[in-house]
């Protein structure tokens, strides 16, 4: 088979697991927490969130600013930790090609 040939089926093989991985990821989630617990965000290796969880004792209508920030900073936290998975598991299938988008 020609070199082309076969580089056409090694990109078919790749798209196809770069594929299942993006399914899987979409329903893999990691969870971060801020303000010692009091908020928590479940976020999808997908880069979606998935939940978000504050204590009703945090809800503190003087305190809105600080409740925001422990959102803001959990969601930030959960979203890294998505993203690292992400990139990790992509870059199992597209090692050796540098491919914009694919890792």
């Amino acid at each position: 088979m020609s070199s082309i040939g076969k580089l056409v089926k090694q990109a078919a093989r790749m798209q196809q697991q770069v594929e299942q991985i993006q399914s899987g990821l979409a329903s893999r989630t990691v969870e971060a927490t801020s303000g010692g617990g009091a908020v928590k965000v479940v976020a999808r290796c997908d880069g979606t969130i998935a939940l978000i969880k504050i204590d009703p004792q945090a809800a503190n209508p003087a305190e809105t600013q600080l409740l925001e920030d422990m959102v803001l900073s959990a969601a930030n936290q959960a979203l890294n930790q998505a993203k690292e998975i992400s990139n990790a598991e992509m870059s199992k299938v597209t090692a050796g090609f540098n491919l914009p988008g694919l890792a």
